[in-house]
């Protein structure tokens, strides 16, 4: 498929060997320091591993960073910088290129730690027991699959298993639909004896002992994550839950299994098409005024970045945490 278009297709050949070249020599396609990929659980004194573990595969510290990149991407399409890509390449062999590339602001990575600070104390109020792997958690390795880098990704994922098993984990809980389906499906088939148990937070929830909202808290539009719909049957959950939370839940033509894609994961080798897939689907979510909840790190920032205003689309955690946590709106910090 011409996913390019009327664009000047961006170098993939150079584009996918970045990326798999920081997952091999760096542990995740556009690597975080420690620091940044454990302060969103400061102050919630989570225990240190345990038979369950939530992990965040690292997909929501890295949205802000791949967003910003992707605008980058944008602006050199037909650009010749594109030419010189090969060489960021190799130099990237010695140094992380990609951290040039990626300069997101405060504001903007708070907004991501803070959904999964609202996911933590979500399971927490509904009596869900979990511990945390902290700097010994890995990236999934979600958009390399998705990008259908296998060899690396099979390496990659072995070093995940161990990590799991060093630390004796039974249980996974998930916080997006792509590391969802990487741990409960494409490792399974890439990984001989891999049987962790695998949910989604939302899937959890769904079957916690959550209380229901004291007042109504308007109505919401729900948008898909395909991953979630199409592969991973999370459909009714998130509906339940913002119906519990006091929402009255309004769905777009096309949703559930239906639903229309947001434009990721394409916005690394083509930024303009995936802006304009984002823009569609926006299109579509806007019928009826209502506030958007996506429940996908990925749709997340390609929707907002297609959105006339940061706040006509949030995450569904931060829904349910100004209802059932009682916490300030998604501008504000969610904390313990």
């Amino acid at each position: 498929m011409d996913w390019g278009g009327k664009y000047m297709s961006l170098p993939k050949k150079a584009i996918l060997g970045i990326l798999t070249d920081n997952l091999l020599n760096r542990g995740s396609v556009l690597p975080l320091s420690d620091r940044t990929a454990i302060q969103w659980s400061d102050g919630l004194d989570i225990p240190r591993g345990g038979e369950t573990v939530l992990y965040t595969g690292h997909m929501y510290q890295i949205m802000p960073y791949l967003g910003t990149m992707a605008n980058r991407m944008k602006a050199m399409e037909n650009s010749w910088i594109t030419k010189f890509m090969n060489l960021g390449r190799f130099v990237n062999r010695f140094i992380n290129v990609s951290r040039f590339m990626a300069f997101p602001g405060k504001n903007e990575k708070q907004t991501y730690n803070n959904i999964l600070r609202a996911i933590a104390l979500l399971l927490r109020k509904g009596g869900v027991k979990y511990g945390y792997l902290y700097e010994d958690e890995l990236y999934s390795g979600a958009l390399i699959y998705d990008q259908g880098v296998d060899m690396a990704l099979a390496n990659h994922a072995r070093r995940v298993r161990r990590v799991f098993e060093d630390h004796g984990v039974r249980k996974v809980i998930t916080v997006d639909p792509h590391t969802t389906n990487m741990l409960r499906h494409v490792y399974p088939e890439i990984l001989e004896d891999f049987d962790l148990e695998v949910q989604s937070y939302l899937e959890v929830l769904a079957d916690a002992d959550l209380e229901n909202a004291e007042k109504s808290n308007g109505e919401v539009m729900i948008h898909d994550s395909c991953v979630y719909a199409r592969y991973e049957g999370v459909i009714e959950q998130p509906r339940y839950l913002l119906r519990r939370a006091g929402f009255t839940v309004k769905s777009p033509e096309l949703s559930g299994a239906l639903t229309h894609c947001c434009g990721g994961p394409i916005e690394s080798l083509f930024p303009s098409r995936a802006h304009e897939i984002a823009a569609k689907r926006m299109e579509q979510l806007r019928t009826m005024g209502d506030p958007i909840a996506a429940m996908c790190p990925i749709c997340l920032v390609n929707l907002k970045q297609a959105g006339k205003n940061n706040d006509e689309v949030g995450d569904i955690a931060e829904f349910l945490a100004r209802a059932l946590l009682e916490v300030p709106g998604p501008k504000e910090r969610v904390t313990a």
